[in-house]
């Protein structure tokens, strides 16, 4: 992790230093440029979904393109207070052709990046490993004012800022329903197709929790923006 940002801080230092660099670098692969949901993954876009927690007028800019271009549908939210208050947050409504089982509420880094992970590793998944398109995701929802793993003593779950996404039915067009609960730990293309989405959609969260970690993600992937690159 150490070596890693430390080789994002030489480019970012390179291309402030020498602007001709700038110039020739392809946007998706130039710090300084705005995201798209369509960038591929890896240390330039990792660096630019983070900053996205820290600007909500660059994230909702981002969204607006995305929802421009057919990737996303969502609805500005009003800010709410409370024990756990929600500052910025967006209605995700669908991801373009794929439906939802219902809207959620999430942050809007959340919602830049579950658009990425349906668009860049969800749907291809569903095309290349199952020869179908998806057309559906069930999730088990996002915001809810809670401490991890509902303990009565400990930390806020990042599902009480809507930092998080529980995702646990894929549905493709012929009508096949592929579940994390039922497909995850069996043989044949149903858990190639689930550890492939699980592998590729890595580098768009801060952690993506699967069944393989505890019995507490059994059925479900919980996509989150907390931490960087923890995977299991």
């Amino acid at each position: 992790m150490r070596y890693i940002l430390f080789a994002l801080f030489l480019l970012v230092v390179g291309v402030t230093t020498f602007p001709w660099l700038k110039s020739q670098l392809p946007e998706q692969y130039n710090p300084f440029t705005p995201l798209s949901v369509t960038d591929p993954p890896g240390l330039i876009t990792q660096y630019k979904l983070r900053r996205l927690s820290k600007n909500q007028d660059a994230c909702l800019a981002v969204l607006d393109r995305a929802k421009a271009d057919g990737f996303i549908n969502f609805q500005t939210v009003a800010s709410s207070q409370g024990q756990c208050p929600l500052n910025g947050a967006v209605r995700v409504l669908n991801f373009g052709a794929v439906s939802l089982s219902s809207s959620f509420l999430a942050s809007c880094p959340l919602a830049v990046s579950t658009a990425m992970f349906v668009a860049q590793a969800a749907s291809p998944m569903a095309q290349s490993v199952l020869g179908e398109k998806l057309t559906r995701i069930d999730h088990l929802g996002s915001y809810a004012c809670r401490n991890i793993y509902h303990r009565a003593q400990g930390r806020l779950s990042e599902h009480a800022t809507a930092d998080a996404l529980d995702v646990a039915n894929f549905r493709m067009s012929d009508g096949e329903t592929v579940s994390v609960a039922g497909g995850w730990k069996q043989e044949g293309r149903e858990s190639d197709f689930l550890h492939q989405v699980f592998a590729t959609g890595c580098p768009f969260f801060g952690n993506i929790i699967g069944p393989d970690y505890n019995a507490a993600h059994a059925n479900h992937f919980h996509l989150g923006m907390r931490w960087f690159g923890f995977c299991r």
